[in-house]
């Protein structure tokens, strides 16, 4: 095997991974602070990717104004699940949380079925491919994983040098002390399904740029997102960026050295072990 082959796929697990860490970043901030898996959390990106590709393609809107539009869009989508679907069951059982948010994944995906088919839908960007040391690497992902570092450091700023971002952490800490010193719970709530809503819909802005939209696009990320999240630790961000990275160049480099479909294979068998190794997540903390 080609050692330039080899590095260009690992490289591009790089790439690839700094997407699945904001997906995973996301989806740990709602879970560390409301306590609530949110099922529905990819297709929440498959929204945005529709936004981007209908503002720039039917309305004509500049790729740049579309992107800060359709984050804006899933964000008050993020704040609306949030007020009409997680608050009024927070305090029922997971089970019940987990079938509130599985059904609104049904809804989205059938209702984006309704509206648009399931055709598969892409931006089709003359974007250039870029030679570095013998690789050949898709300016999109070079793109997109500029912005999803930019968009993680955003979150890690927003958290640690701001009033109510301490307020977060201090809640995905110990959510019963901080009820009793008299914080506002539900503005923290929805401070932060408005951010994990945020980062989807950019999420989605960089995944519209590589990939193609359609009604069932979540079952794509879906999974690996939650493998990611889970095997990192739940609630753990910096263990979420370590998976994504872990189980990106397993994907990258398993499908050059073997199939696509084998690296899923053991990228699940890994997930697996690690489970059974430490079930509260690689780096999250034991009870």
């Amino acid at each position: 095997m080609d050692a330039v082959l080899i590095a260009e796929a690992a490289v591009n697990g790089i790439l690839l991974g700094g997407v699945l860490a904001l997906l995973a970043l996301g989806l740990n901030l709602i879970f560390g602070v409301v306590d609530i898996v949110w099922i529905a959390y990819v297709d929440l990106v498959m929204v945005g990717m529709y936004a981007v590709y209908w503002l720039v393609t039917a309305y004509g809107w500049p790729l740049p104004l579309a992107a800060v539009a359709a984050v804006a869009l899933v964000a008050v989508l993020g704040l609306l699940v949030h007020l009409l679907i997680i608050s009024p069951i927070l305090a029922s059982p997971p089970v019940n949380q987990l079938l509130a948010t599985g059904g609104l994944l049904f809804f989205l995906q059938a209702f984006a079925t309704f509206l648009w088919t399931t055709d598969h839908r892409s931006l089709r960007l003359a974007l250039p491919v870029v030679e570095v040391f013998g690789m050949y690497l898709s300016f999109a992902r070079l793109l997109a994983f500029t912005f999803a570092i930019l968009g993680m450091l955003g979150l890690y700023f927003f958290l640690t040098r701001t009033y109510i971002g301490t307020a977060i952490r201090a809640v995905s800490q110990d959510r019963e002390a901080i009820a009793l010193m008299g914080a506002d719970m539900r503005r923290v709530y929805l401070v932060t399904s408005a951010i994990g809503g945020g980062m989807a819909g950019l999420a989605g802005v960089l995944l519209i740029i590589q990939y193609s939209v359609h009604p069932h696009f979540g079952a794509t990320f879906g999974p690996i997102t939650f493998i990611i999240v889970v095997m990192g630790g739940l609630g753990n961000m910096f263990g979420a960026v370590v998976a994504s990275l872990v189980m990106s160049e397993v994907i990258s480099i398993g499908g050059i050295l073997a199939s696509t479909e084998m690296a899923y294979v053991v990228a699940f068998v890994i997930f697996i072990v690690s489970i059974f190794v430490r079930p509260e997540g690689i780096l999250g903390r034991r009870e």
